[in-house]
């Protein structure tokens, strides 16, 4: 993948379009850029971040189902992270379930009313981050939320907490098992591996990033094809020219995977059924 890669909006089937609107957009901060019909668009300036699609006749996932681990949030600065964070842990507490220090970023997750992961996250310069052999440094560290907040949020943050700029940053699946998803996020896609938990998780990326994207086992060992349901309903991937989606195109292709393709974006699934758009900036 070209070094200039990163990740577009991701897409949820949704239930209640209503609550969700009022979540993504009342706690998580992002702005509602349009809503048209079933479909409502947030994100931040003229970004995209997350893209609700109403379809109420659908099924929740099942509990170990491959899909979505969470989209995770970038954030610009920290006082803009604790805004959002603020924001949330106020108005809907009951859906923070964690945070921690990864060395490379400062992260807290919240789970939206639908059973959706999200992370809100800050990355710390690429001159702080340590590699080993090819691979990224990263833990899991205690990082106290209530401390977090005290040292950066800002009267700005209190006042108007959707300030500043936001993309998504990274996305986590839910898969069946990493070896395939190494053959096909790292082997087929091209991705480049950056850090490994055995046979739970993979971490990948392009141009050196910590991870793009990331899949792991921890809830969904031995998932086959995700059936029609709520949950995740795309993956956007960005990449810099139409020279780079030819040619992963044509790379796709190769390999056997079936591909559709518009002129513009490049769609196919994953070995979990789940949905992958690839499209230039």
């Amino acid at each position: 993948m070209a070094a200039d890669t990163g990740m577009g909006a991701v897409t949820l089937r949704v239930g209640n379009l209503d609550a969700m609107i009022a979540y993504y957009r009342d706690a998580v901060t992002l702005t509602l850029l349009s809503h048209e019909g079933s479909v409502a668009v947030l994100g931040r300036g003229t970004t995209p971040i997350v893209i609700l699609q109403h379809a109420p006749e659908l099924a929740s996932p099942e509990p170990r189902a491959a899909g979505l681990f969470h989209t995770a949030i970038l954030f610009d600065t920290q006082a803009q992270l604790a805004a959002a964070v603020y924001s949330v842990a106020t108005k809907h507490p009951g859906t923070f379930t964690g945070s921690a220090d990864h060395l490379v970023s400062e992260a807290f997750y919240f789970t939206d009313p639908e059973g959706n992961g999200i992370e809100l996250y800050w990355d710390r310069q690429r001159t702080a981050w340590s590699w080993t052999h090819g691979s990224i440094e990263m833990a899991t560290l205690y990082l106290d939320p209530n401390a977090f907040i005290n040292e950066h949020l800002t009267e700005q943050g209190q006042t108007d907490p959707s300030f500043g700029h936001a993309v998504v940053g990274h996305v986590h699946l839910s898969v069946g098992d990493v070896a395939s998803a190494r053959a096909f996020y790292v082997d087929q896609l091209g991705f480049e591996s950056t850090a490994e938990m055995g046979n739970s998780a993979l971490f990948v990326s392009a141009g050196g990033y910590h991870h793009h994207m990331a899949m792991n086992t921890w809830n969904s060992s031995g998932a086959g094809k995700r059936r029609l349901a709520l949950g995740l309903g795309q993956v956007d991937i960005v990449v810099p020219s139409s020279d780079d989606l030819g040619a992963l195109g044509e790379r796709m292709s190769h390999y056997g995977v079936g591909t559709r393709h518009d002129g513009q974006t490049l769609s196919f699934d994953d070995p979990w059924s789940n949905l992958i758009r690839v499209r230039t900036a």
